[in-house]
């Protein structure tokens, strides 16, 4: 019998270019069952605090203290799975001529860990492009990047943030792991929270450094939120 079908929703937080901007590209995944929890806590935070954009949308990078502390402690009390792979800058020497395929090949690597886990699943990401052909791109390797997984049913939407509240609630999970990053705030790392450090290489020219939070029951996957919390608390 199939299992459920899985919720994937997947922003970042930081620039690409190699070298200027950020040291580090954080693209964050939240996986969950059951959207509509997470998509009722952006609308609850919205109507409490309102936000300071004119599109009325939730960012939290433009949000007070207060705001991000209680969207990810909300986020915190769901049973969510968090992917996120951190791309050091820093150490990529050569890099592509089209940065963005960092970009894409990020992506690739945080929805093949969310595909092994959850063949049946509905991957929504933030609109990045408006040009057609880049959408094109961004999904063609992404599919090329899954090809060899076992997939039931495997949907890939890019969709407006500022109608989807769930992409919303991303940008404050990726905007945590970046504030963690590129900020070097590890004072609040949770010993319940077990993570994979590997080195993996994107080929000949550029290298990836991935951090994914490994398998773990729903009282792990609080601790991870939580830990993104406490973090978040401190930085701001």
């Amino acid at each position: 019998m199939s299992g459920p079908l899985h919720h994937a929703f997947i922003d970042e937080s930081g620039t690409v270019a190699p070298f200027s901007g950020s040291h580090f590209l954080v693209i964050a995944l939240l996986g969950t069952t059951r959207p509509r929890q997470i998509e009722l806590h952006v609308k609850r935070a919205l109507k409490k605090y309102g936000t300071s954009l004119a599109s009325g949308e939730m960012k939290a990078d433009a949000s007070r203290e207060v705001v991000v502390k209680q969207l990810l402690q909300a986020i915190a009390q769901e049973t969510v799975t968090i992917i996120a792979v951190v791309v050091d800058k820093q150490n990529i020497a050569r890099p592509p001529n089209d940065p963005e395929e960092m970009y894409r090949e990020a992506v690739t690597r945080a929805v093949r860990h969310a595909v092994a886990r959850w063949p049946r699943i509905d991957v929504c990401l933030d609109k990045r492009y408006t040009a057609k052909h880049l959408r094109y791109e961004l999904e063609k390797v992404i599919r090329e990047g899954i090809a060899g997984l076992h997939q039931e049913v495997v949907i890939i939407r890019q969709e407006d943030s500022i109608a989807c509240k769930e992409l919303q609630a991303t940008d404050y999970v990726a905007w945590a792991f970046f504030q963690k990053y590129e900020r070097g705030d590890n004072r609040h790392q949770s010993s319940a929270v077990v993570e994979m450090k590997k080195r993996l290489t994107l080929g000949p020219d550029f290298s990836l450094s991935r951090r994914i939070s490994a398998p773990a029951r729903s009282t792990l996957r609080v601790a991870k939120v939580t830990r993104l919390y406490d973090a978040a608390r401190l930085i701001l």
